[in-house]
């Protein structure tokens, strides 16, 4: 989180919504990422980017103005993302509040996304994830699916709806099929401070020895996308599907204006095998099928 004392001053008036134009938006969208983003050439190409197409764009913000800033930033980070709210009355950020916690009923809800878990009549278990909520929550509910694979004769984990979250989710996941001594996975770089990510350690003979085949599509994204990623890395599993969109970042939500909320790239990934990540070419499928057969595509995989 960025800290008041790591900003430069920032004055905002609150009725700015109602003349707030294209360049004066786009000016405190790249002045947040020069406070977010480790300096590097690319926070430098993102931010000129940004600046030489809208810097004369003096027109009142639209919902349009909004999809054709992200469309600008994805050639640079796939993760940037502006919601426009018609009629917004929040001030905007002047310090970087981070992500809210996560509410219990709204995980158990929804088995903290595990949206399937089945035995098929081949002894394949299909297990799909379709979103990486806080581990704390989420953690009773893999565990339950990824105990329910043991016996089986393959795995596939299904993350063509799983649109990320929490990279300790990841790195539990992960574990499962890793095996039970804790393996390093990524280093996550910020301005101002570097995290590893490693899987947990496991009792000995927790971890599964199945094959693996993980399904991905255009809908994995963020997370979901590391979680293959990794995997792949390391030859555990067998990738299936279509490439991902390419979306490495992590991600900050920051309200540039009463009408705007920003999400923001202010970390990047580095996987510990690779020395690299997906960004902007996504996870590539080892084995390249539709949506329609990718279930068989996979199962043949790993016969």
């Amino acid at each position: 989180m960025v800290e008041p004392a790591d900003l430069e001053p920032l004055f905002y008036c609150s009725t700015m919504s109602d003349a707030l134009v294209v360049c004066d938006l786009v000016e405190r969208l790249t002045g947040w990422l020069r406070r977010l983003m480790p300096a590097s050439p690319r926070r430098d190409a993102l931010v000129a980017g940004l600046t030489e197409r809208f810097e004369s764009v003096d027109t009142p913000v639209t919902g349009a103005d909004c999809v054709a800033i992200e469309r600008c930033a994805w050639t640079v980070s796939r993760h940037l993302s502006l919601i426009f709210e018609p009629g917004g009355t929040g001030l905007p950020d002047t310090v970087s509040r981070g992500w809210p916690d996560p509410d219990p009923d709204v995980v158990r809800a929804r088995a903290a996304c595990v949206s399937q878990v089945r035995r098929m009549a081949d002894g394949t278990c299909l297990i799909s994830v379709d979103d990486l909520d806080a581990v704390s929550l989420a953690q009773p509910y893999l565990d339950g699916a990824f105990a329910l694979a043991q016996g089986s004769a393959r795995i596939l984990l299904d993350l063509r709806a799983n649109g990320g979250g929490d990279p300790a989710t990841v790195a539990h996941i992960a574990g499962w099929l890793l095996g039970d001594t804790p393996t390093q996975l990524s280093e996550v770089v910020y301005r101002d401070r570097r995290r590893q990510w490693w899987t947990p350690a496991l009792p000995s003979g927790t971890s599964l020895r199945q094959p693996v085949a993980v399904l991905v599509g255009r809908g994995t994204f963020s997370s979901g996308e590391a979680l293959a990623y990794h995997l792949q890395a390391r030859g555990r599993v067998v990738v299936v599907g279509e490439t991902t969109p390419g979306a490495a970042d992590h991600i900050t939500p920051i309200r540039l204006a009463p009408t705007v909320v920003a999400f923001l790239p202010e970390a990047y990934v580095v996987d510990s095998i690779t020395g690299t990540n997906w960004e902007g070419v996504g996870v590539v499928p080892d084995v390249v099928s539709p949506p329609d057969t990718v279930i068989e595509t996979a199962v043949a995989a790993l016969r």
